[in-house]
């Protein structure tokens, strides 16, 4: 994986290979970020990153100039990799070794920007949680928006504050948002 933009630029990151991963891809991020470079100012916001493996998603703002990042994963390998990581690369990464729900159900943090990779072999209800839980838990700041990764074979848009889709491959990238 590489980091496309800001003060790591190109630079690229090798995750250790017993981690129970599978990191976005660089053409499915740069073209989200593309999405969110024309809505935010990547310094001025906050952004919590759900299941967030390798800490592909978390680098990457990081190296745009956010400084409000946290990053939730169960698994203790990758929350220690993410921490390593960000060590090296200088990078205002918080990390909580967490199950996603728990930590969702629990946590008095808002963010501008929500992301949510999970495993793609979830069912559409666990996909949905998710959703639920940022909005009846008002994590979501006035303007925010919430992103969750999914397959192409996962429909998530009937839910009330669904705003679009972007898919890229196999990858599709549901947008949620403050009705």
């Amino acid at each position: 994986m590489r980091i496309i933009s800001g003060k790591h630029k190109s630079r690229r990151l090798s995750a250790p290979k017993n981690l129970p991963v599978r990191p976005t891809t660089d053409m499915a991020k740069e073209s989200l970020f593309n999405i969110l470079n024309n809505t935010y100012f990547f310094d001025s916001i906050a952004v919590i990153d759900l299941f967030s493996g390798t800490g592909n998603i978390s680098y990457e703002f990081g190296s745009r100039g956010t400084k409000d990042i946290y990053a939730i994963d169960a698994h203790f390998g990758c929350i220690k990799y993410i921490n390593e990581t960000a060590k090296v690369l200088d990078l205002p990464i918080n990390t909580f070794k967490s199950d996603v729900y728990k930590f969702l159900e629990k946590t008095s943090l808002q963010a501008d920007v929500i992301f949510a990779d999970p495993p793609y072999d979830f069912d559409e209800e666990q996909f949905l949680k998710i959703v639920d839980l940022v909005f009846t838990r008002k994590l979501l700041k006035e303007e925010g928006v919430l992103i969750v990764e999914h397959s192409k074979h996962t429909d998530l848009s009937k839910h009330e504050n669904h705003s679009y889709d972007k898919r890229y491959g196999g990858n599709v990238f549901s947008f949620f948002e403050n009705e």
